[in-house]
């Protein structure tokens, strides 16, 4: 009797472990997929495909910040270092990235926005984050985010009065680009 429930628990143990390796493996992306949803921790929105409700009149200045990882021989910033748009209207920017290295490298961009409270409104729609970008040697590349700011971000206390917000991107170097893998 005393064998049987030392097995019966040491088999729960072991599934419980196993459980929780398994959410360990998979929080990253679960936790990068409910900031996406929900604008939380400074992620925008990513809806792709979203159409963008339309121009309301009130107006919000967007900066564009863009670093590169010390690992990557890259030049990565914004066309435009910002632009005041109007909320509700879908907008596009461009960054430009060129590979200053003689060999071709894969990046990927991460980004972030602030103030963390307009990151539930900014919508992003088109965007090259989280997608591996290989450019070879001395390559330029051109890339598109297209976005718009949520009409209710004037209904929400804590964003109300945001007058600007900045989306910030990182480049950082990819190991193994994902069609080697």
């Amino acid at each position: 009797m005393t064998r049987r429930r030392n097995r019966r628990t040491g088999l729960l143990a072991a599934a419980v472990a196993c459980l929780m390796v398994g959410l360990g493996f998979a929080a990253v992306p679960l936790y990068r997929m409910f900031c996406q949803a929900t604008g939380y921790g400074g992620a925008a929105r990513i809806d792709q495909g979203a159409r963008a409700p339309g121009a309301i009149g009130r107006r919000v200045l967007v900066r564009f910040d863009a670093n590169v990882n010390s690992k990557l021989p890259w030049r990565f910033g914004p066309e435009t270092p910002a632009m005041t748009v109007p909320i509700g209207a879908r907008q596009i920017a461009f960054f430009e990235a060129t590979n200053l290295s003689d060999h071709s490298i894969t990046g990927s961009a991460a980004f972030n926005i602030s103030p963390d409270q307009a990151a539930t409104y900014f919508v992003k729609v088109q965007c090259f984050c989280f997608t591996q970008q290989t450019l070879g040697p001395g390559e330029t590349q051109r890339m598109p985010v297209v976005f718009y700011v949520d009409p209710a971000i004037t209904k929400d206390p804590d964003a109300a009065r945001v007058g600007e917000i900045t989306l910030s991107y990182t480049f950082y170097p990819v190991d193994r680009p994902a069609a080697a893998r």
